[in-house]
């Protein structure tokens, strides 16, 4: 019934989350922007500029767009320096077989990751290669919740949504999943990922199959 499957990147192939947040952290404070894991929660699945402008609500500031810029630039240099000590060895439990199980079950493979970084991150891990399709914020207008980053994989896979799953561990990213019409699998808390039509743990033991048939 299904022909691909799209994973999301941060949090389900990989841990950058912990990337981000050091490197919001950084620049939060810098602004005397009060930041800790609660807010950074809410940043989760939220794409660069969005994730600026609820640290800027948050601190009452409302720079002008060249400042807005330079700061969401200022961010993505200390992340990109994180990223950059990567290795296979940050690739999550699971993920590989996931992706290698895929595979056998004939579906395409695609990523869909707000992360403007995506490219870099795949080569650091060594898995570009499980990838038929890989969507990053470059090619988007819209972060998630919209679901324009699945439907632009699907679109390149020239597969129709309703043959596509979803994989995610955000409530937003869940919610771009659903809004595509593909069937979603949330990674993590179920309760957080109520919407998703499947949750799992992790991706650990990840039985497709098994899934499809619940």
């Amino acid at each position: 019934m299904y022909r691909a499957i799209i994973f999301d990147l941060d949090g389900v192939i990989t841990d950058t989350a912990r990337y981000h947040y050091l490197a919001w952290k950084r620049l939060a404070e810098g602004l005397g922007v009060p930041f800790d894991e609660a807010f950074n929660e809410g940043l989760k699945g939220v794409d660069r500029m969005g994730s600026l402008d609820l640290i800027l609500r948050r601190g009452g500031l409302d720079p002008d767009v060249a400042e807005r810029l330079r700061l969401a630039d200022q961010k993505n240099d200390d992340y990109r320096q994180l990223v950059a000590t990567m290795t296979r060895a940050d690739v999550l439990p699971g993920a590989l077989e996931a992706l290698e199980a895929a595979r056998g079950l004939g579906l395409k493979v695609g990523l869909a990751s707000v992360s403007k970084n995506a490219g870099t991150i795949l080569e650091r891990l060594e898995i570009t290669s499980f990838f038929d399709v890989v969507a990053d914020a470059n090619l988007i207008r819209r972060g998630k919740p919209d679901p324009e980053i699945f439907l632009t994989v699907a679109e390149q896979m020239g597969i129709a949504p309703a043959d596509c799953i979803g994989v995610e561990d955000a409530a937003v990213g869940v919610q771009a999943i659903k809004s595509a019409g593909m069937l979603a699998i949330g990674v993590g808390d179920p309760v957080i990922l109520a919407q998703a039509d499947r949750v799992v743990p992790s991706l650990v033991g990840f039985d497709l199959a098994a899934l499809l048939k619940t």
